[in-house]
Formats: C-alpha cells, structure tokens, sequence
C-alpha cells in the first residue's frame, strides 16, 4: 500500500501535529510504502518571508527526522525539489470545475478568518490534487479538516481518467478517529492560529508554563472530576496506553486531585518523551548541509516515481507529440 502525506514547514512543531499526523507516518515506514513530504508550496499561502520559509524548511525536515522519519525506509522530500507537481497542477487546473473549488471549507474558513483571497489560496486543493496524484497514492493520512481536499482529489481524478483512461489511482482518505482532533489549550483543535498549542521543543520553563495554561473547571480539589470534559486528561491520555488512562480516570472519579497536580505531572512527561528528540534535533539542524544532502537524496527518489505519471499525462493530453 502506497501511503503519502505531507507538513507544511509554517511555525514550530506542536502536540497536534505530533498526534494528528507525523506518529502514525513514521509508524506507516514499518509495513506500508510511505512517501512523505515538505509542503513548502502549500506553505505560501500563509508565509510571506522568504527567508522564514526556508528556515522552517529545514527545521521541518529536522523535525522529522528527529522523530524517527527514516530515509532508508520511506521517501522524503522537500515539495518544490520536485517541479513535476507544478506541471501536473496545471494539467490538473483544466479538469477542475470551479464550483468544485469554491465549495471547499477550507478556502471559505480562512477568508472568514482574514487571510486574503487569492489564487494561490483558492487553487490550493489542486496542488494537494497533484502531489497525491502524481505518485499514484492509495492511502492518504489526513485530518477530518482535510477530508474534503482528497474528495475533490478524488473528483478530478476520475473526471481525467474518464476523459483519457486510466491513468491516475484514486485515494482513499485515512482518519484515525483516536487522534483525528488533538484538542489545544482551551479545548478547541490544537492550531497555531488560535494559540492554543504545546510546541514540542520549547525549552522547559516556556514549555511549563504552556501547560499551567489548559483550561479547566472551578471544581474544589476535594470533589471528583469528569475526566471526559476535562482539557488536560484529554491532552494527558495520548501519552498512555489503557491501563494507564484507566488509573488515571479513576484518580479523578475518587476526588482530592487537584488540577494543578495532573497539569504538574502532564508537563513531566511530556518533557521526558520529546526530550531525546530534542537533542536529536539539535544534531540534525548543527549540519544543515547534511540535512540538505538527505533531502535531495529523497528528491531523487520522488522524481523518478513522479516522472513515470508524468509520461503518460503528457502522451494522453497531447504534450508528448
């Protein structure tokens, strides 16, 4: 099973995106073909300053590896060292109705939210489109928030291959409902644009002091708690297995566990989990050209899969003559 997803490299790296998408990649390189990129096209839309977004390429790709992303286990690379996308895109662009496009949530929250309208922001999910399509992927971890973009993935695809054949696979979206919403500070999805997060590798008194600010209720200390409606076991249980949840539900439900104990205690072991990554990380971005080397290694893995699509869209449409 052929197996692609992709980050964009805009801020630092937090709890949500460790949960949401990166841990379920890096487990998808012990038994599926995993092709995982850098989103830096993607990541335009919302980063302006070039030389931020090339910083953040690169803790982007540190990140990862960091985590235990292995190149010799799975594909990965920077989206722009690929250029084949762009030209799928526009290939792509013909078979998009624009109705399809101005139905997407996505376009329609974030200029709700004020980020200007543009075409880059307007076309993105045909770039997503591309960057599935171009590797003839199957399986494409998302978020319920992207489901809809590998929906219309998924459309345009099947309005090409009616027009030429068979020529592109469709998708299917991945949702692991467990992890599918990280929930952030005030219980709202975990987003750097509501400013709810816990950044993985904050140094420690930042990082505390990110924790002591989850949300809860006025519950005296003495009385039980509902674990359920409660920010910080929802946060707290990602870390534990069944058992574990379990004790902790009940130390809750018994009352005399006061907030600040569980927060205490949160903040712990989230800094004893990410701590080894974080010293990882710190090797991997003190050589920045052997990050570069890494990526462009994986460059030139994608570019071979991503030319063979290529060759049959540019015989098909007529590019090829």
């Amino acid at each position: 099973m052929r197996v692609l997803s992709g980050i964009q490299p805009s801020g630092s790296l937090h709890l949500g995106n460790y949960f949401g998408m990166m841990k379920k990649m890096i487990e998808y390189q012990q038994n599926e073909e995993l092709l995982c990129f850098i989103a830096n096209y993607h990541a335009m839309s919302s980063v302006s300053d070039g030389k931020a977004l090339g910083l953040g390429t690169l803790e982007a790709a540190a990140n990862f590896l960091a985590l235990g992303m292995d190149p010799e286990k799975s594909i990965f690379w920077v989206q722009s060292d690929v250029p084949e996308v762009q030209e799928l895109a526009w290939v792509l662009s013909n078979f998009t109705p624009m109705g399809l496009l101005e139905r997407c949530h996505s376009y329609k929250d974030k200029v709700a939210k004020g980020i200007a309208a543009n075409h880059g922001l307007f076309a993105y999910p045909v770039l997503m489109a591309a960057d599935i399509l171009l590797f003839q992927s199957e399986k494409v971890p998302v978020g319920r928030d992207q489901k809809q973009h590998v929906e219309v993935t998924r459309d345009i695809a099947i309005k090409f291959n009616n027009h030429y054949g068979e020529v592109f696979t469709l998708p299917e979206p991945d949702i692991d409902d467990n992890v599918a919403i990280v929930p952030g500070l005030n219980g709202q999805k975990m987003s750097k644009s509501y400013g709810n997060t816990i950044d993985l590798f904050l140094e420690e008194k930042a990082q505390r002091k990110q924790v002591m600010r989850i949300v809860t209720d006025a519950t005296p200390l003495e009385e039980p708690k509902d674990p359920d409606n409660c920010n910080v076991f929802q946060i707290y249980r990602l870390f534990l297995d069944k058992d574990q949840q379990e004790a902790l539900r009940q130390r809750y439900l018994a009352g005399g566990l006061g907030y600040g104990e569980v927060k205490g205690e949160l903040f712990e072991t989230i800094r004893d989990f990410f701590g080894p990554y974080a010293r990882r990380r710190k090797e991997f971005l003190a050589d920045a050209d052997g990050l570069r080397k890494i990526l462009a290694q994986g460059a030139e893995k994608a570019r071979y899969l991503a030319s063979k699509t290529l060759r049959k869209v540019r015989k098909k449409t007529g590019i090829t003559y």
